[in-house]
């Protein structure tokens, strides 16, 4: 089962049905995002596995985590904003419950191209390691 804010996005997706709805959607997340400082730009917070720049940050506040992060292409971003809002205020356990796979429920993935979805599942697995890291006891 998924955390509501993200189940509330992937219910948002399914119902568009039409691939360049749910493009426009991505596009509206992404110019949502706030942006982040220059200075977060550093290799510990780069997704690896991307074709374009990914950036990800992640706070640990009152046991919950709280993410930011930017990209240099749109439709990534709107991708890194979608995991934002699906995962900012969940607990590190939370976070690290959900599998990837919701993206199928979507109907994205098959409109994204493979390495779009590779770099969907590198940004994933960068904020469940931070998040990991939190439930560790280490920073992110």
């Amino acid at each position: 089962m998924l955390p509501s804010n993200l189940d509330r996005i992937v219910e948002r997706l399914k119902r568009r049905t039409d691939p360049k709805q749910k493009y426009e959607q991505l596009l509206a997340f992404a110019k949502k995002l706030e942006p982040i400082p220059e200075s977060a730009k550093i290799p510990a917070n780069k997704v690896h596995g991307c074709v374009s720049q990914v950036y990800i940050t992640a706070d640990l506040e009152n046991g919950q985590v709280w993410y930011k992060g930017d990209s240099d292409a749109q439709l990534v971003k709107g991708l890194v904003a979608l995991l934002i809002e699906g995962f900012n205020g969940l607990t590190p356990t939370e976070i690290l419950q959900v599998t990837p796979d919701f993206i199928e429920e979507t109907g994205l993935k098959v409109s994204l191209t493979p390495s779009r979805a590779n770099g969907f599942y590198n940004i994933f697995q960068l904020m469940q390691k931070k998040a990991l890291g939190f439930q560790l006891g280490m920073s992110a």
